[in-house]
């Protein structure tokens, strides 16, 4: 189902069926495999492995590297458990690989933590944050997730414990500059066909499909490979 924004904000029915859908399936363990990088690229399949993106480019180009983009949502139980794994994977990326995490405004209960992303960016804290929201919703349930719609007070709370005014925290997350923000993350995921959570996008070229966590991982090696040899 292709994602529609406008549509999403006005109709409360269709934001919970969305938020239904973009954290829907848990796929099984894919086997490990071993096949060089040049064996990977040539075994990858479209529309099974991947999807090609029309006119696709980086959500934030930077020369000699190749981005890898997560659509994630702090509310998603599937991306929370996909996390660490991302983590170690992208710790295993030498340094022309550029991961990235963009959170998915979808409405409803989305949007709010979408917003505190991008607060938490401005004010320095994203890196100690970001774990810890995963935690709190779905570990230590001391965030409100789904159906619930956390509050910019709510979430301005669990922030300052990093540091931050909480009051400037909740003023930042109905700023312009991240309003700005969302828009662009809104207008890539639109344009790259994601409707769904977690979700990869390689060099804003290639939407990782696959079958588990794991195959999402080694689809995105492979990929990640292709581009460096085409570069």
């Amino acid at each position: 189902m292709k994602l529609r924004p406008a549509l999403l904000r006005s109709t409360v029915l269709l934001i919970g069926l969305l938020a239904l859908s973009a954290c829907e399936k848990v796929p099984p363990k894919a086997p490990a495999t071993t096949a060089t990088p040049a064996a990977a690229q040539d075994a990858l399949r479209v529309g099974v492995d991947y999807a090609e993106i029309p006119n696709g480019a980086p959500f934030e180009p930077q020369a000699g590297t190749v981005e890898v983009i997560e659509v994630f949502g702090y509310t998603c139980p599937h991306c929370a458990h996909f996390e660490p794994l991302l983590g170690a994977w992208s710790a295993r990326q030498p340094a022309d690989v550029r991961v990235l995490p963009i959170p998915a405004p979808f409405g409803g209960a989305w949007t709010p933590y979408a917003k505190a992303f991008y607060a938490a960016e401005a004010t320095g804290v994203l890196d100690k944050s970001h774990d810890e929201v995963f935690r709190a919703l779905h570990e230590a349930h001391t965030l409100p997730g789904q159906p619930t719609v956390a509050s910019n007070a709510q979430l301005a709370q669990f922030y300052a414990r990093f540091g931050v005014d909480a009051a400037d925290f909740a003023r930042r997350m109905d700023s312009a500059e991240v309003a700005a923000k969302l828009a662009r993350a809104e207008a890539f995921i639109e344009r790259s066909g994601v409707d769904s959570t977690p979700t990869l996008v390689v060099n804003g070229k290639y939407r990782v499909l696959g079958q588990s966590f794991e195959d999402m991982l080694r689809i995105a090696d492979a990929l990640v490979a292709r581009e460096r040899t085409a570069r």
